[in-house]
């Protein structure tokens, strides 16, 4: 079945994007205090990020308390990402959008990137620049970046790390110069750095928010912010017509915690019917009217202890998916469905259902990151791979598909099938839960 459709919206909201030059020049720092200090005062903040990141997207909801929604030119059409856009931001006031690495940082140049989810929902840039140990020759960057692509709008500039008022006045002589605004002069101060952790930023920590409001609401023009992003953003949509996506029908059950069972794309879950929750470091599942089994990822290899402890769940979730249950696992997921994982300090049974091990050991730790897709049963499947553990052993299991890159590179990624459970290391977007017999 196919199906089409044609939608014209007008959004008289604020909204903008926080970009930067590089990784580590701050954006998440500013776009997470941004969304705090425009909720505190009184306004309706919806957050967005670009790309497939699923932590950052933690960091906005808890400021925002709705959920934040990823923009990702490769894993959706430019077509989709318009329609969330709209769809998300209605009944907002503020949309604060938070690009990822460098602005025009894509998978192949600038496909993908920040600059390209700017252009497609025609947003106003706010570029974070590391004013580090420079003061003039930030006028040679920023004149590159202001005049490398025609389509996308760097309304303005904040610079972060400035080391003194008279370094803030040549930064600000640069913009002048340049005929674009500088929004504020961030100072140097151990309140604007967010730490890390394993493999990207501590979620469970406050960083100093507070503080950080503060620093924003002290040394950023934010009344010109806002002006700058509210101009009439109007967009007219007309999708192509294409498969009518496919969902599972009846109940999902989700296992959600703060961190063994989190990367879960919002997306995902408004694509599922009826959903409920359970935490499987505490909860028995109860799978009397469960139709299917969703495992996203996170870091069970954190919380081994209280995994193990918890036997009567791993049992009902073996016995689960041996009987015939639809499972869908996903990076930690796949490894709680496994045998046991394997760590420097012993081997920790897990559910069982799927005859391999994990190795976190620090010897065996190796980044594998980047996007991926394959084709199952004449469908394709889009999500992204962000992991240091490995499947124990010489032998990787056997894969139902071959797993590409955004390059179209072969990749050694298994995707496993096993009775009703589909099981990878990658982090899917776009459930179609047809395979299963949805």
């Amino acid at each position: 079945m196919f199906f089409g459709f044609f939608l014209t919206f007008a959004l008289m909201k604020r909204k903008f994007l926080i970009a930067a030059p590089a990784s580590g020049s701050g954006k998440t720092t500013v776009a997470r205090g941004l969304m705090a200090l425009f909720s505190a005062q009184g306004y309706r903040v919806q957050p967005f990020k670009c790309g497939p990141d699923y932590i950052d997207t933690k960091f906005h909801a808890a400021v925002c308390g709705r959920p934040s929604i990823n923009l990702d030119t490769f894993m959706a059409s430019k077509a989709h990402v318009k329609e969330l856009f709209a769809r998300y931001a209605a009944g907002s006031d503020v949309c604060v959008v938070e690009g990822m690495m460098g602005l025009f940082d894509g998978y192949d140049r600038d496909r993908g990137s920040t600059a390209e989810v700017a252009s497609v929902l025609g947003l106003p840039v706010v570029l974070v620049v590391d004013a580090r140990s420079a003061a003039y020759s930030m006028a040679a960057l920023l004149q590159g970046f202001l005049g490398f692509r025609s389509d996308v709008n760097i309304a303005g500039v904040i610079f972060n790390k400035v080391g003194s008022p008279r370094h803030a006045v040549m930064l600000r002589q640069v913009c002048d110069d340049l005929q674009t605004e500088c929004l504020g002069c961030l100072p140097k101060s151990a309140q604007l750095e967010v730490g890390s952790r394993y493999l990207g930023l501590d979620f469970s920590a406050d960083n100093n928010l507070s503080d950080v409001r503060q620093l924003l609401s002290k040394h950023i023009d934010c009344g010109r912010l806002l002006e700058l992003g509210g101009e009439e953003f109007a967009a007219s949509i007309c999708t192509e017509q294409r498969p009518a996506p496919a969902t599972c029908p009846g109940h999902v059950l989700v296992a959600r915690n703060e961190e063994s069972f989190s990367f879960i794309y919002q997306e995902t879950l408004d694509g599922f019917g009826r959903v409920s929750f359970f935490n499987p470091e505490t909860q028995i599942p109860d799978f009397h009217d469960v139709d299917m089994l969703y495992l996203p990822g996170g870091y069970p290899e954190k919380h081994l202890d209280a995994l193990v402890a918890a036997e009567a769940t791993r049992h009902a979730i073996r016995d689960f998916a041996l009987g015939g249950g639809r499972v869908v696992a996903e990076c930690g997921g796949m490894m709680y469905l496994c045998e046991a994982i394997v760590t420097d300090e012993g081997a920790f049974p897990m559910c069982g259902v799927l005859p391999y091990s994990i190795s976190a050991r620090r010897a065996d730790r190796k980044l594998s990151l980047g996007y991926r897709r394959f084709v199952l049963d004449g469908r394709e499947y889009r999500g992204h791979e962000f992991h240091y553990t490995q499947f124990a052993g010489t032998e990787l299991p056997a894969s139902a598909a071959q797993v590409f890159n955004a390059r179209n590179e072969r990749v050694d990624t298994p995707v496993i099938r096993q009775g009703n459970v589909l099981a990878s290391y990658t982090h899917l977007y776009f459930h179609d839960l047809s395979f299963l017999g949805a």
